[in-house]
């Protein structure tokens, strides 16, 4: 069988993708504990989204499904005590768009797993972005040119009217006469606002990264501003105690730092004559050294100890 060795590693990548997505979601979305709520409408929450108690994350959204009149969603709880009479709302995330799962905990008894939050206990909110994104349908749909016509209509019906009605209706078919006449730039703003939204919704996971990592960044800079100001006021009491080690030990230290300062005055003022000292010292160590250098016996030559006219041949020149 002949081998493909791109085959192979495109399906080795995959298979390493998965388990490494599998490895990191699994304890979210299996572990804990099973439950579930019945809602009137999802509002936009899916599978994998948080689930909070107190704003503390507590478990994940595992499922989001329509049943019947309702939609039933399941979530799992890890390490937290969810009640019997325990209420559920679906809570927006972030501006984009994003949902989360927000319990509030109540009760005497632990919730039974096999029965549903019913939805006397869930609320579900109000979706602007799917609210919006319907009224620029609904607005695109419209029929500029028809509904100028109608309210143009409506004003010839009215025009023998009292004067504050025809106002009205003049208002009215003016109206109706900008809006026919803006109909293209219209429809461009509401296409472009609808590709701004499908951009943004696309982005909704990189957003939510970026809005995390700030939330990051800021808790870092937080503890750091802490850590400093730690510092300071370990430098403030630091500074503190050594005033008052000072001002103790002032009577101790008076005495010793003035006889230091004499023994310095002292030093200064016979600088050369220990530099001369030092410097002759030296020549006398050289010549003692020489003269004690030839194991026990004392090698040295002496001039001069016997006079000038010396009887015999002991020292007949002198030096």
């Amino acid at each position: 069988m002949t081998r493909r060795p791109v085959l192979l590693a495109v399906v080795g990548l995959v298979l390493i993708a998965v388990v490494a997505v599998v490895a990191f979601q699994a304890p979210a979305l299996f572990g804990g504990q099973a439950y579930k709520a019945e809602f009137s409408e999802a509002a936009g929450l899916q599978p994998g989204d948080r689930v909070t108690v107190a704003g503390v994350e507590v478990g994940r959204v595992t499922k989001v499904a329509l049943n019947g009149d309702h939609v039933d969603v399941g979530f799992r709880v890890d390490d937290a005590w969810v009640g019997d009479r325990t209420a559920a709302s679906i809570e927006i995330a972030t501006l984009l768009g994003s949902k989360y799962l927000a319990l509030d905990v109540q009760g005497d008894r632990e919730l039974d797993p096999d029965t549903a939050i019913p939805r006397d206990r869930t609320i579900s909110p109000f979706d602007v972005v799917e609210a919006f994104d319907g009224l620029s349908g609904t607005i695109d749909a419209i029929d500029t040119d028809q509904l100028a016509t109608s309210l143009r209509t409506l004003s010839d019906t009215f025009r023998d009217t009292p004067d504050d009605v025809r106002g009205t209706l003049d208002g009215l078919s003016r109206l109706s006469t900008t809006i026919s006449s803006r109909d293209e730039q219209i429809r461009q703003l509401l296409a472009g606002a609808r590709n701004l939204s499908g951009v943004l919704a696309d982005r909704r996971e990189d957003f939510d990264a970026l809005l995390s990592d700030g939330n990051l960044l800021l808790g870092e800079l937080q503890e750091r501003r802490d850590a400093i100001d730690r510092l300071l006021s370990g430098t403030r009491l630091l500074s503190q105690q050594l005033s008052g080690l000072v001002a103790d030990n002032q009577a101790q230290l008076r005495p010793t730092l003035e006889t230091l300062d004499r023994v310095v005055a002292v030093l200064q003022r016979n600088q050369d004559d220990l530099a001369a000292t030092l410097q002759n010292e030296a020549v006398f160590i050289r010549l003692f050294s020489n003269a004690v250098g030839n194991g026990r016996w004392f090698d040295n030559y002496i001039c001069g100890l016997l006079p000038v006219p010396s009887i015999g041949p002991l020292n007949p020149g002198g030096c």
